[in-house]
Formats: structure tokens, C-alpha cells, sequence
């Protein structure tokens, strides 16, 4: 059984679920910090997956993570998008004052 690489996934959503909770708090300066850790988990995956292969079980147990983490940064882009509609609205207001 490969676990570490399966640590590295689980550790990614860990992560995942952190930036959703502390999404769900508004506490985005936390989300982009985990979102950095978890930059750095993949990067570490990426290298370690480079040097061995999950077994057919461990795939499997993978893509249930995966699916997990996928489900979570949904719901988090979903929280940021009224957050990201006021940033635009402001940009938008300033690229006009400097023309």
C-alpha cells in the first residue's frame, strides 16, 4: 500500500475543507493562506507521484478525495463570487477614473 501518496491527498483535503470553513467565516485572508499550503501539497504529490503508483484499491480511495476536494472548492468559488463581483465593480470603477 502506497501511504504516502495517499497522505499527500488526504492532507490536500484537509486543506480543502479548512479554506471552507474559513470561507464559509468570510476569513479570506485564512483561505488564501491554506491555498498556498496546498499549492505546495501538490507540488509535493506531483513529485512523489513521479516515483511510484497507487495500487487499484488506493486509486479508488483517491478518487473519493478527490471528488471530496472537488465538491468543497466548489462551494467555496460559490462563496467568493459576491466578494469577487464587489471587487470588479470597484476596479471597474477605478479603470474609469484613470482614464
Amino acid at each position: 500500500m502506497n501511504t504516502q501518496l495517499l497522505s499527500y491527498y488526504e492532507a490536500i483535503e484537509q486543506a480543502s475543507a479548512d479554506m471552507l470553513s474559513a470561507a464559509r467565516t468570510g476569513n479570506w485572508d485564512e483561505v488564501v493562506k491554506l491555498e498556498g499550503a496546498c499549492v505546495l501539497l501538490i507540488s509535493q504529490l506531483k513529485h512523489a507521484a513521479s516515483h511510484s503508483a497507487l495500487q487499484p484499491e488506493e486509486a479508488k480511495l483517491k478518487t473519493r478525495i478527490m471528488q471530496r476536494i472537488l465538491l468543497n472548492d466548489a462551494e467555496i468559488r460559490h462563496l467568493a463570487e459576491p466578494w469577487l463581483d464587489d471587487l470588479d465593480h470597484v476596479l471597474k470603477g477605478q479603470s474609469k477614473t484613470v482614464h
